[in-house]
């Protein structure tokens, strides 16, 4: 067993594995475990290295990142769902068969190459954001999801950066339900044209931004019909 902390909702016999982004931590989820929990589900959602309650660590890449995800989860849930970073990290699992999930749900995947330090810089000062700040920049979010991220920042260690860090981006192989805000910045109507043509299914959730299941819970809900 890995040292991850997990959060968990439901008791079902269907396991559901939700992974967070940078910045955030299993607090993210704060409905939609609980949602899927009333499903059947039994979910589980880790707090990724270096955020939330997981430990820190001198140094972060996505490879040891995702060995604390391989360690920390079952090889065959029913559900597994990652949003930007969490998606990043999934994708090659699922690909690789290292996870097996029955089915695989990217919500706004981070897959872009990154390059430039201006995203880098943006999230770096997220760190020393305080409540006033979270919610000017985030004024569509309930209040308890900007109190959680006030947290969520206070946890989170900015050097889990480095694992994105001029990362060459990622081309998913194994076709999966890809749910994307509007307007993605992460995955460009081109993009998600070339997606659908592989294979994959592609649904928007109109008005929302990137983490679009916070800023319309509803709407990414009904998304996933027929894949949750």
């Amino acid at each position: 067993m890995t040292a991850l902390h997990i959060e968990e909702w439901g008791e079902g016999d269907r396991v559901a594995v939700l992974l967070h982004g940078i910045t955030a931590d299993s607090g993210t989820w704060w409905r939609v475990g609980p949602e899927l929990a009333r499903q059947g589900y039994r979910v589980l959602a880790p707090d990724l290295p270096g955020h939330g309650r997981s430990p820190r660590q001198d140094g972060y890449t996505l490879a040891a990142m995702r060995e604390a995800v391989v360690a920390a989860v079952p090889e065959r849930p029913a559900l597994a769902l990652g949003h930007s970073l969490g998606a990043l990290l999934l994708a090659p699992l699922v690909d690789g068969a290292v996870l097996r999930p029955e089915r695989v749900v990217y919500a706004d995947p981070a897959w872009n190459a990154a390059s430039g330090t201006t995203v880098t810089d943006y999230f770096r000062s997220q760190k020393d954001w305080d409540l006033e700040q979270i919610q000017k920049a985030l004024p569509r979010w309930p209040a308890e999801a900007q109190r959680g991220k006030l947290e969520s920042l206070a946890r989170w260690d900015p050097a889990t950066l480095q694992a994105t860090a001029d990362t060459p981006g990622y081309e998913p192989a194994v076709p999966a339900l890809v749910v994307l805000a509007d307007p993605s910045a992460t995955i460009p109507p081109d993009r998600a044209g070339r997606l659908r043509d592989r294979g994959f299914e592609v649904r928007i959730v109109p008005g929302t931004d990137h983490v679009l299941y916070i800023v319309d819970h509803d709407g990414f809900w009904e998304a996933l019909d027929g894949w949750r």
